[in-house]
């Protein structure tokens, strides 16, 4: 797979970017209904983080196989993916960051499902949108978007796990794009840092879900 997806303009329907979803999956539905999402010709990019921290995880790992569902690879995800190959202290650090729903679970199913899913969830998608290009990393990205094409463990870690440009406040753009959204840290509201666009809105403590029109993001 490799590490930038890229996809032409939706010439059909709509493109939406949704925040961390984690677990909440009753909740995704809602708001899918609110813009009267159709399956049939939009379009859904999520940011990451898929599972943990809310009931409906497993639900949740099986939306990467949706044919309108286009998702990035978070932190949860390769949590999980060393807790459940590794056990020991990884198995320790997911279940204290919300993996306790897997303990209800088949935890075989679980890692298969997991494996398959991460097949879909590539660590960057990049979309066109009015001409323009959106890039989505679950966390951050490198300071020129085209690093990803060629990132090694310290690029990999830096998009799944990364907070230095939020907590530097830094408004620096990301270079060749013209836009980035990104998940991970929760804030109060969506929030713009240069051309970076934070929307995770902490679903799984508040109740938000950022679900946004991605002609939005270029408005």
């Amino acid at each position: 797979m490799r590490l930038i997806q890229k996809h032409d303009q939706n010439m059909t329907g709509r493109d939406f970017i949704v925040s961390d979803i984690h677990g909440q999956y009753d909740l995704l539905l809602e708001s899918m209904a609110q813009v009267d999402f159709d399956k049939t010709k939009d379009r859904l990019f999520c940011v990451g983080d898929l599972i943990d921290r809310g009931a409906d995880s497993l639900k949740c790992l099986s939306l990467p196989f949706e044919p309108w569902f286009f998702g990035v690879r978070g932190n949860h995800e390769m949590l999980a993916l060393e807790a459940l190959e590794r056990g020991g202290n990884a198995e320790s650090l997911w279940m204290i960051n919300g993996g306790t729903w897997a303990n209800k679970e088949n935890r075989t199913e679980v890692h298969r499902l997991l494996l398959k899913a991460l097949k879909y969830l590539p660590y960057a998608r990049q979309v066109e949108v009015m001409g323009q290009q959106i890039g989505i990393v679950h966390a951050e990205s490198p300071a020129d978007w085209s690093m990803i094409e060629d990132a090694g463990p310290a690029e990999k870690e830096q998009i799944v796990w990364g907070r230095s440009r939020i907590k530097r406040m830094e408004k620096t753009p990301v270079t060749g794009i013209d836009a980035v959204v990104v998940g991970h840290t929760i804030i109060e509201r969506p929030t713009w840092l240069g051309n970076v666009f934070y929307i995770d809105t902490g679903a799984f403590q508040t109740g938000r879900l950022t679900l946004i029109n991605a002609r939005e993001v270029l408005a």
